[in-house]
């Protein structure tokens, strides 16, 4: 499975070390309890752009681990 922007969060921590490369990027949605209950329907590309995170960095990241 590879990661793109269009992978939700709920997808990408299927993978129990994505939560180490997101924690790296100060991902907020880790931790805020509305994010729990949307975790389906929030992209990577989308929280990226809500909270001006290096995509390309993150993807780059998530897929070295796969």
């Amino acid at each position: 499975m590879k990661i793109t922007k269009d992978t939700t969060l709920a997808e990408a921590l299927k993978n129990k070390k994505s939560k180490e490369v997101l924690e790296k990027y100060n991902l907020p949605c880790l931790s805020c309890p509305y994010a729990e209950e949307e975790m389906a329907n929030l992209t990577l590309g989308e929280i990226c752009q809500t909270y001006g995170i290096d995509l390309e960095g993150l993807l780059k990241d998530l897929n070295n681990i796969l």
